[in-house]
């Protein structure tokens, strides 16, 4: 079902960062499971600029994946909007309000071709149609597209163009044709058709909107009069059939008021909703003459003045007189005296009298009379002082303005005038010379050769009072004045009386010097109904006079006056005396056959025998509503659900006053039935039901039903059409719903709101609702904007396609949290959580929403970003950026040892399926989060380390029952806190941001943040627990200060490297210091330039590290490199002054670059934070290669600002930068086959040289064995298992050196790798088996058990042999296989060569 929605913009900035080549491809494979952490909505890989850049000017058109993730395929022209679209045998059909698609010229209808990705217009002429499309329909049956809004025809179709209705037309694509429809059209009420949606049967097609329809009646004529206005004897009917002018917007002045609580105001009386008595009534100061002064600052034409007495306390106007504005003249006014019935005049005074029988009295201008305004002068009194309980300004009839704003509803009056335009019609202040009044009028410009059927056209629809004999007069603005003599013409004006009676068509001159009012019609007008309005139009005359100017002419409109001359009461006969034919309009509803024969004009009047069953609904509608509504733009038939030939739900925008029913209602047997209540609170724009049809989902501007006022539905609510009931679609938005689709259960919702309320996560204008979970899903992509959907392909189950007015486009969206891969072709895939997160926070979090605490903790809502920031000192860390929830903060990966499924544990600030709060769970295979068994976290979880089963936590929170504040340790096996185990931190607030292992020490916890004691021992900052014995121990003589970032060194994992605001025990201030694990002393690196917020370790070399914080006046960001000796800034001025890297990581690349004396060309850089570039823009990361900074990974936040990325973590603690190659299956085979070959030669040819050898030897060098001595036996004796080291060493090459990688991921020791456990930013990752690193390298040979024991050469030894090793003395060698006594297998760690070598030359 197609469902229409409005395109609003969605007012937000936006930089899109262009100009920055691709980054480098980061090699994910080698990391393992690697996931992307922080604050943001949505995100994005950084590539070469996009095709179609995002611009809320436009339109975009969308294509979205099973996955959720949407990739832009078109853009309107500026200004465009995008209203409705489906699909038909292969295409997208779009249609709106536009004149291009990606630049192709199309007039508000395109079709869209998937497979060549191209757009097209519609028709041989390829023009399209002449105004906005706002439905359309995909007939599958006949292949033929149903299109629907508030245009006129298609553009340029030549003689064909007066057959078409306007709002309604037939697409063939099969011939590129268009045609009318086969009932001409609809219009009336502003022509609008906003649906069209098949029956029940799929024999009809149901057109709902605003528009009108007629058909044949034989109902009497009767007069009307305006029931609603109080009678008083008074009055005359003549009188009480005037229609009062609305006075809200004028200006009122009465003086002297009284004090008096609730008799002050002047305005209370010229509408009174209740009796006399408090605010009803107005007083005047008491014992004092008073004046009321009334300024309309424009135009209007009047008969005459409506005063009600007020009776209270025996005060009262005993008195009066009315003087003219601006003409200042004391006007002779006619009542009706009660007690004669005879009319009497009088100027000054006239009596107004003091009884409250007569609630009362008009006072009649002798003439119609055109003023300003008037002022009343009380000189006499009753009682105390005098006071009204009503004034109200009587025009000479009725009347409507072409300024719908002028048309407010009069008192007593069901509704006001109306206006409705077709055209680019615009407001002009027409000249007057009274100061300080204006008159507005509307003028167009249409060109010399325009039609009058195809011209613009305005409606007027004065609200009609009372049946009567009237003079219609067409007000038409002077030339002079507006200075468009030349291109004034001659203008048709067509008046519809009602009743009945036909139409009076009268040509109209508008060349006109001077303001003129012209007589086009006189006689009767019977209304039909109590809230009845007329139809005056006005268009191009069929032949215009005049030249015209420019080849322009200027069409002007201003007002249309209904002055009564005679009222009538009672029934009223024509010609001689039989009851007259009349026409039954209907509203908003028009069902047509598809199986109907011939033609028929639904302009016009209908004949009976083509009414539908349905179409009294609209007869019915437009009874409920009345005349006087159905032209202002808010009232419609948006959608509606067919349930059978004679029963129909709609809804919209509509108060049907007379069945208490608002915006929703349906239409049973004949006659309109209220379901599920009194229906809603607000306008309804989408409606779809489910696969059953069982149920209604509805989405609009309500909040509740309309006898409700709990706010339970909020923009969406579902419907269940059996048991007539409401219920929430999960807690509803925080904004308009605008339209509807359900592919697979899946409710996708688009509008204008930021939010799904029950769990508070971003939603930009688009969210996803699972219809059988009840639960609100990850769309996929984060957007904000206004959306339209579209549709889903013909079967159903192919591509979706949305559209809308975009301010931010990510191609991802995620609540903070997202897993990265590298895809088979190698491009990184982002794989976004089915699932999301909340922002809800736990009570220790929402204390400190506001606080300006250290690190991840601030979340004031600061905008780009941060420009009042602390100022840091010596021990003191620089203030994060704002990490509003949910937010991700730290993370860690775990394999459970019962199942073997790996689980991301995540923590930070969020809250996950309303009840885990801070941690949670989320399974890599569901993509599904789940909390954290036990007692939640009161606070922010900012760094997580698995150990085996073991969770360790850290932040700043307490557990409830658990040990202490700031870190704590859980059980994932056993899904229980372990508690008495772990001994607190203390502090003035001790906060955690770094857990990791030290390799150097067994079963030991390096602790660092910002704390002062850590259970019983007295050391500050960091702190190592060790897990065996239970107990805390300080490193060293300590520091002192706070702690961001923790890595490590050396060979052995022996050096600690700690950043962040630190003084070493001896008082020196360091923001880097290193601590060795051997000697347990701290030493300054260097001075950077300020705190330090992240620091990493390249390959364990202590001379090779980045560090990167603010300066010490915290002003600025930097990023440095330490090469032993030095530092040295690397970001040359590239980044922003209010760049925050919250943490560095060294990542492997799939492919080199040029390497630098800074970082290898197989290995970069990897900054995550929030980045600002001086010329790039705002992104979440960025990739350095030793050259240049690439931008990595784009974020947003929910408001659309640019988000904040924590960290990468991953899954594999030790990983090799050497990219490993693989040949293809068939090749890896006929090498293994030649080498086998060979080999199985070269091993006879070895074993045959080897007996010679070894026999001539024997003979020549001892021929007696016994006396052979343990060196002869070395030089004698090879390895026993060379055969299996060659084998080992042939599987390398043909396996791309695999085995070396896994050497080097067996041993700890190796230069080469990178240990992820402490990988920058003080967050360690669980372990993962070497297996994992591929094949069967990581196998000892002959199934022995693993040897990578690292050693050192005693001697140098010169490996001039086959198969040796050279070796220098010193040098460190990774033993590989010792099984020999005389001959071990090794590898030189420095140049990775591998070789045999005699064991005893190592130690």
């Amino acid at each position: 079902m197609l469902i229409r929605a409005s395109s609003l913009l969605f007012a937000l900035s936006f930089n899109v960062a262009v100009g920055w080549g691709a980054a480098p491809t980061v090699d994910f494979t080698r990391m393992g499971s690697v996931a992307v952490a922080g604050a943001f909505s949505g995100l994005d890989l950084f590539d070469t600029p996009a095709s179609f850049p995002i611009n809320p000017t436009t339109a975009t058109i969308l294509a979205r994946a099973p996955n959720g993730t949407m990739t832009p395929v078109g853009f309107t022209s500026n200004g465009g909007k995008i209203s409705a679209a489906c699909y038909l045998d292969g295409k997208l059909y779009i249609g709106g309000l536009f004149s291009s698609v990606n630049s192709v010229s199309a007039l508000n209808i395109a079709s869209y071709d998937p497979s060549s990705r191209t757009f097209a217009p519609l028709g041989s002429d390829g023009n399209g149609l002449d105004n906005q499309v706002l439905s359309l329909h995909c007939d599958a049956d006949t292949r033929t597209l149903w299109v629907g809004g508030a245009f006129k025809s298609p553009v340029a179709v030549g003689d064909e163009k007066a057959a078409y209705g306007g709002s309604v037309a037939c697409y063939q694509p099969a011939t590129g044709k268009w045609s009318p429809p086969p009932f001409t059209g609809l219009s009336g009420a502003g022509a609008r058709v906003l649906a069209i949606t098949p029956s029940s049967s799929r024999s009809a097609l149901l057109f709902s909107g605003s528009f009108i329809t007629s058909f044949q009646s034989n109902s009497s004529i009767q007069a009307i009069s305006n029931p609603s206005v109080p009678q008083s004897s008074g009055a005359t009917s003549f009188s009480s059939s005037l229609v009062p002018v609305p006075l809200t917007n004028a200006e009122i002045v009465a003086e002297p008021s009284t004090r008096a609580n609730g008799f002050s105001d002047i305005k209370a009386i010229l509408c009174p909703t209740g009796g006399d008595g408090p605010g009803q009534t107005w007083r005047s100061a008491d014992g004092s003459r008073s004046v009321i002064t009334v300024r309309t600052f424009r135009f209007i034409t009047a008969r005459g003045f409506r005063l009600g007495n007020t009776f209270l306390d025996g005060r009262g106007a005993k008195s009066f007189f009315i003087t003219a504005i601006p003409d200042n003249d004391v006007v002779s006014l006619t009542y009706i005296d009660p007690a004669t019935k005879q009319n009497v005049t009088c100027s000054d005074p006239c009596p107004i009298l003091h009884d409250s029988a007569i609630p009362y009295q008009d006072f009649l201008l002798t003439t119609p009379r055109v003023i300003t305004g008037f002022q009343v002068t009380i000189n006499e009194w009753f009682g105390a002082g005098s006071g009204l309980h009503l004034l109200q300004l009587l025009s000479d009839g009725a009347f409507a303005t072409a300024i719908n704003g002028d048309n407010s509803p009069s008192c007593y009056a069901p509704g006001g005038s109306g206006v409705a335009t077709d055209g680019n019609w615009r407001r002009v202040n027409a000249f007057t010379d009274i100061a300080g009044t204006t008159q507005d009028i509307l003028t167009i410009d249409v060109s010399t050769s325009t039609s009058s059927a195809t011209g613009p056209s305005l409606t007027w629809h004065p609200y009609i009072s009372a049946s009567g004999i009237y003079d219609v007069y067409f007000l038409i603005p002077g030339c002079r004045n507006l200075q468009d003599c030349g291109r004034r013409t001659s203008v048709k004006v067509t008046v519809f009386p009602g009743g009945g009676l036909p139409p009076q068509v009268t040509t109209i001159s508008e060349r006109v010097t001077d303001d003129t009012m012209q007589l086009i019609y006189n006689g009767p007008v019977y209304p039909n109904t109590p809230d009845f309005t007329s139809t005056v139009t006005l268009s191009l005359a069929d032949n215009p006079e005049g030249p015209g100017q420019d080849g322009l002419y200027t069409l002007v409109a201003d007002r249309v006056q209904f002055r009564l001359i005679t009222a009538n009461n009672g029934d009223v006969a024509f010609g001689n005396g039989t009851m007259s034919s009349v026409s039954t309009p209907g509203f908003g509803f028009f069902e047509w056959p598809l199986n109907s024969q011939g033609s028929v004009n639904a302009t016009g009047i209908l004949s009976n025998t083509t009414r539908t069953a349905l179409d009294d609904l609209a007869q019915d509608v437009y009874a409920a509503i009345g005349g006087t509504t159905v032209n202002a733009s808010p009232v419609s038939i948006n959608v509606a659900f067919p349930q059978s030939s004679d029963s129909v739900i709609f809804a919209g925008s509509f108060n049907l006053s007379s069945h208490g029913l608002s915006n929703f209602a349906a239409y049973v047997a004949g006659n309109i039935t209220r379901v599920g209540g009194n229906g809603l609170n607000g306008p309804v724009y989408a409606m779809i039901p489910s696969e059953d049809r069982q149920t209604l989902y509805v989405g609009g501007a309500f909040t509740d039903t309309a006898d409700s006022n709990n706010n339970r539905f909020r923009g969406i609510a579902q419907y269940n059409v059996m048991t007539s009931s409401w219920s929430p679609v999960g807690g509803g938005v925080d904004g308009v719903v605008s339209s509807l689709s359900l592919v697979d259960g899946r409710l996708n919702v688009a509008g204008n709101f930021t939010h799904v309320l029950s769990t508070n996560a971003a939603a930009g204008g688009f969210a996803s609702f699972d219809t059988k979970s009840q639960a609100w899903l990850n769309p996929g992509t984060y957007l904000i904007g206004s959306l339209s959907l579209a549709v889903d392909s013909d079967n159903g189950g192919g591509q979706e396609y949305i559209a809308g007015n975009l301010a931010v486009f990510r191609r991802y969206g995620a609540d903070g949290f997202a897993m990265l891969e590298n895809s088979k072709e190698g491009p990184v895939v982002v794989r976004t959580p089915a699932g999301q997160l909340s922002t809800v926070q736990s009570p220790r979090a929402q204390r400190r929403h506001l606080g300006a605490s250290p690190h991840h903790q601030s979340h004031d809502n600061l905008p780009q970003k941060w420009q009042k920031r602390q100022t840091s000192s010596s021990g003191s860390l620089p203030v994060l950026p704002s990490a509003p929830a949910p937010a991700v903060l730290a993370g860690a990966f775990w394999t459970n040892s019962t199942s073997g499924s790996e689980v991301a544990i995540i923590g930070g600030n969020f809250s996950v399926q309303s009840s885990g709060i801070g941690l949670a769970v989320y399974d890599v295979k569901s993509r599904l989060y789940k909390p954290l068994v036990g007692s939640q976290v009161d606070g922010t979880v900012l760094a997580l380390y698995v150990s085996g089963d073991t969770l360790f936590v850290g932040g700043d929170f307490a557990i409830p029952g658990g040990d202490g504040r700031s870190l704590a340790m859980y059980d994932l096996s056993q899904q229980v806190w372990k508690t008495g185990v772990l001994q607190g931190l203390e502090g003035s607030r001790p906060i955690v941001r770094s857990l990791t292992s030290a390799p150097s020490i067994s079963d030991t916890l390096i602790v660092a943040g910002s704390f002062a004691v850590a259970g019983s021992s007295p050391c500050e900052a960091i702190c190592a627990w060790n897990n065996a014995e239970k107990r805390w121990r300080s490193l060293g003589a300590g520091l002192r200060g706070e702690v961001a970032s923790v890595d490590f060194a050396g060979p052995d994992y022996d050096l600690l490297v700690v950043g962040g605001a630190l003084t070493l025990a001896d008082g020196t201030s360091a923001n880097v210091a290193q601590f060795s694990f051997s000697n347990s002393t701290w030493i300054p690196l260097g001075s950077t330039t300020g705190p330090v917020t992240a620091v990493v370790v390249n390959s364990l070399n202590s001379s090779s590290i980045f560090a990167a914080g603010r300066t010490g006046d915290n002003t600025k960001s930097y990023i440095s490199h330490w090469n032993g000796f030095t530092w040295t800034t690397i970001d040359s001025g590239q980044w922003d002054g209010v760049t925050h890297v919250s943490q560095l990581r060294v990542v492997p690349l799939q492919d080199q670059h040029p390497g630098t004396d800074i970082i290898q060309s197989d290995r970069g850089l990897m900054m995550t934070g929030s980045l600002l570039s001086n010329s790039q823009g705002a992104m979440g990361s960025a990739l350095y290669d030793g050259q240049a900074y690439h931008p990595y990974i784009l974020t947003s936040a929910s408001d659309g600002s640019s988000g904040f990325v924590s960290m990468l973590f991953n899954s594999i603690s030790t990983f090799s930068f050497s990219r490993r190659r693989f040949l293809a299956t068939g090749i890896v085979i006929l090498i293994s086959i030649a080498i086998a070959t060979g080999i199985i030669f070269l091993l006879l040819l070895i074993g045959i040289l080897w007996t010679i050898c070894s026999r001539r030897e024997g003979g020549l060098a001892n021929p007696n064995p016994d006396d052979d001595s343990d060196n002869d036996s070395f030089n004698r004796h090879r390895p026993s298992s060379l055969l299996e080291h060659i084998n080992a060493a042939t599987r390398t090459t043909i396996l791309g050196g695999a085995t070396n990688d896994v050497a080097q991921g067996g041993a700890r020791n190796a230069r080469n790798m990178e240990e992820s456990g402490p990988d920058g930013s003080g967050w360690a990752r669980t372990e993962t088996p070497n297996d994992l690193l591929g094949g069967t390298a990581g196998t000892a040979i002959d199934g022995a058990e693993d040897v990578y024991r690292p050693t050192r050469a005693r001697y140098s030894f010169d490996g001039t042999g086959d198969g040796e090793l050279s070796i220098g003395a010193g040098a460190e060698v990774v033993v590989l296989d010792d099984r020999d006594p005389a001959w071990w297998y090794a590898r030189d760690v420095a140049t990775g060569n591998e070789g045999i070598v005699p064991a005893s030359y190592l130690y």
